[in-house]
């Protein structure tokens, strides 16, 4: 069960997550620039969603995504010598079926580096041992390729499509792809997030 507290999910304090020269954090209030100006980017509105239309709202955002009590999600800053390059979030976590969703993305100056990948490997290889999951799903519009390759390099399985089972920005409906990676799938070779448990 998840253990309600300011700063622990599950029993365990809200940390800092090395990702080969990323380091993931949870998030602080001087992250709102940063993430203000990524959310500008039309990619990123468009399959994240992000319900942020003012400076304020991202604040408010950042606020919740940093609180870690309600035990239902677990959420980080991607950065680089302190620069924020992107997000990572576990979500929607059920521990009566030990399992949870992520999603993440990367500020437009950031992609092409495999950064996505490093941030999704880290989380999974923490999450699986440290919150006692045996799933992690990974959804992502079928028109949105670039996460797809996230999530194969990350070692997940797509497992299907879904039809017109999420609205994103531009207000339709879109199919998706599932993927899902478990716990005791083989661990990737030469892991980017430095092997940090399964994942």
């Amino acid at each position: 069960m998840l253990r309600a507290s300011a700063d622990t999910i599950d029993g365990v304090d809200a940390l800092e997550l090395p990702a080969g020269e990323l380091l993931l954090r949870p998030w602080r209030g001087g992250d709102a620039p940063a993430v203000w100006a990524a959310l500008q980017d039309p990619a990123i509105r468009l399959w994240n969603g992000a319900d942020a239309s003012s400076p304020d709202d991202v604040a408010a955002m950042l606020a919740r995504r940093a609180d870690w009590s309600a035990g239902d999600h677990a959420s980080f800053a991607v950065t680089f010598r302190g620069t924020v390059l992107g997000s990572v979030s576990l979500h929607s976590i059920d521990p009566a079926q030990a399992d949870a969703e992520i999603g993440y993305w990367t500020a437009p100056a950031a992609r092409g580096r495999g950064i996505a990948v490093r941030a999704v490997v880290a989380v999974c290889g923490w999450a699986f041992p440290a919150l006692g999951l045996d799933r992690i799903e990974l959804l992502h519009a079928v028109d949105n390729p670039a996460s797809g390759r996230v999530a194969a390099k990350a070692g997940f399985t797509c497992e299907g499509r879904l039809r017109r089972s999420y609205r994103y920005g531009d207000g339709l409906k879109h199919d998706e792809l599932l993927w899902s990676r478990l716990s005791d799938d083989p661990p990737l070779a030469g892991s980017p997030a430095g092997r940090p448990g399964r994942g």
